[in-house]
């Protein structure tokens, strides 16, 4: 069974960094396209930031284009989240989210959604 756990959430003023962690279990994690989800108060999930399985392609929304960094430690089974810059609107449930077809285009995860959620972590950032 597929496990994601994610650490590193919390409060943060405006301008502020934080870097988000994911472990995986349950399954080899360096074949699959790994991502970064949010979920702001009272909105839709949406798709924060991918990476490729073999890690030579990164995906990312516009809003966090350039002040956001996702990488990932195939030996240690982890996804990373470095977000800076950060702004009051990026307040949200963070997950950790996984494809499940082994070597699969960055873009099922944005675009299909993933197979595998985290529980998530709350990101807050105060003005």
């Amino acid at each position: 069974q597929v496990q994601l756990v994610e650490s590193g959430g919390g409060l943060v003023q405006a301008g502020g960094s934080l870097r988000l962690s994911c472990t995986a279990s349950g399954r080899t994690f360096s074949p699959y396209t790994m991502g970064w989800f949010r979920q702001p108060p009272g909105k839709e999930r949406e798709f924060v930031a991918a990476i490729r399985w073999s890690q030579d392609s990164t995906y990312y929304a516009e809003s966090v284009k350039g002040r956001f960094s996702i990488s990932r430690d195939n030996a240690k089974s982890t996804l990373y989240l470095e977000m800076n810059s950060l702004k009051p609107e990026d307040t949200a449930v963070y997950y950790c989210a996984s494809d499940d077809t082994p070597f699969g285009s960055i873009l099922r995860l944005p675009s299909g959604g993933p197979a595998y959620w985290g529980q998530g972590t709350q990101v807050t950032v105060s003005s």
